[in-house]
């Protein structure tokens, strides 16, 4: 298997020790679901947690053990896994249908698929398989961050609470960047990256200014007490049917009482944080409000740029940016043909991560992908010069 680059550094311990960890974050999440919640209710944002779980141990099953270097897949230790768990080929509709593995069974299957992954990584350990091992680590946190969107979505109480920054100003100071050309991507000496990062190129950014912070809850809030969700003109031809197919006034988890705004953080209601990070609109939403306020959302090279300077803080949230998630020069998919390329030009990209993203995943050349219409995301923005 050739990736065309080394990986990351990782010992077979440290990769047996970070999916251990993983794997109890998942664990935690878990034993906060409520008696249904197993299954949940069917929603185009949510999988069934039972499906998701057993997706995960059948993902890691599938590239730690299953992948052979002659590109045949060898049988799964759980027969029948494929037509349960394989993302790529289970409509999302019918994953609640399906005759998943209950809780006890998915257990056993689960601790089945560990320790042969890590009598392997301690016995066969080559820079194939350590990518592999560690694309599966990132593809389980990227799912722990998605529980943690469900919880949030569905009111559940998580099992830990989250800090969020609460000094954000209502007018945010402002980074100017000259002309400049720079780099994007990632090259062949970087370690472990994702597909969507190959391969390093130039770009051209022109002059510009970029909020040194993200939009918080209070200038969201002054957006939307003057109407914002009723003024067409800041709104883009596809967010204004979104907002009118939709019938939204207001940012979701929102809910106006005598004494102002209150916002819905999991399973509580608490009075809007002025300084807090605006998280949870879509790219619409907070395109609406960049233009209502006279500027944009920054592409994501004057983002990643922006990275740079002292004073941009970021890490708050994912955020939008004005760029549809695109192929870079070069593209070629890695062995998991599906992380990037079906999503491309029909997602936007964001960048910068937020309070529930791993730490490993936070680096200004991430990219991450979300259909603009999404809301569930703990994801806001900031604005640059018009």
């Amino acid at each position: 298997m050739n990736l065309d680059r080394p990986v990351s550094g990782y010992t077979p311990d440290q990769l047996v020790a970070s999916l251990a960890q993983a794997r109890e974050q998942l664990r935690a999440l878990a034993a906060c679901l409520p008696a249904d919640g197993w299954l949940g209710p069917r929603d185009p944002m949510l999988n069934p947690p039972l499906w998701e779980l057993g997706h995960i141990v059948w993902f890691q099953e599938r590239w730690c053990l299953r992948a052979q270097a002659d590109g045949r897949v060898a049988d799964s230790l759980l027969p029948g896994a494929d037509a349960l768990y394989d993302s790529s080929a289970v409509p999302h509709d019918t994953r609640w249908d399906l005759a998943l593995l209950q809780p006890a069974a998915l257990d056993g299957y689960a601790t089945q698929v560990t320790a042969a992954v890590t009598a392997r990584l301690r016995s066969a350990f080559n820079p194939a398989l350590a990518y592999l091992a560690e694309l599966c680590l990132y593809h389980e946190l990227m799912h722990i961050e998605a529980w943690w969107m469900a919880f949030q979505y569905l009111g559940y109480a998580p099992p830990a609470a989250l800090t969020l920054p609460g000094d954000l100003p209502l007018l945010a100071q402002r980074l100017a960047f000259a002309e400049a050309e720079i780099t994007l991507g990632s090259g062949t000496h970087e370690g472990f990256i994702f597909d969507n990062e190959k391969w390093r190129h130039s770009v051209r950014v022109p002059a510009f200014d970029i909020d040194a912070s993200p939009v918080s809850e209070a200038a969201f809030a002054a957006f939307v007490d003057a109407g914002g969700y009723q003024h067409r003109a800041a709104w883009s031809e596809a967010g204004w049917d979104w907002r009118t197919a939709s019938g939204t006034n207001h940012p979701l988890y929102w809910r106006k009482t005598d004494d102002g705004w209150q916002v819905r953080r999991f399973a509580h209601w608490t009075p809007l944080r002025a300084g807090a990070p605006m998280l949870h609109v879509n790219c619409f939403e907070a395109e609406a409000c960049a233009a209502w306020l006279g500027r944009r959302l920054p592409s994501a090279a004057e983002w990643q740029h922006a990275t740079r300077a002292v004073g941009f803080l970021w890490g708050a949230g994912w955020e939008w940016t004005r760029n549809t998630f695109a192929p870079y020069p070069g593209f070629e998919p890695d062995p998991y043909r599906d992380y990037s390329q079906p999503w491309f030009h029909s997602h936007q990209e964001l960048r910068g991560g937020g309070p529930v993203t791993d730490a490993r995943l936070k680096r200004p050349g991430f990219r991450n992908f979300y259909q603009p219409h999404r809301r569930d995301a703990f994801a806001g923005f900031r604005t640059a010069s018009a």
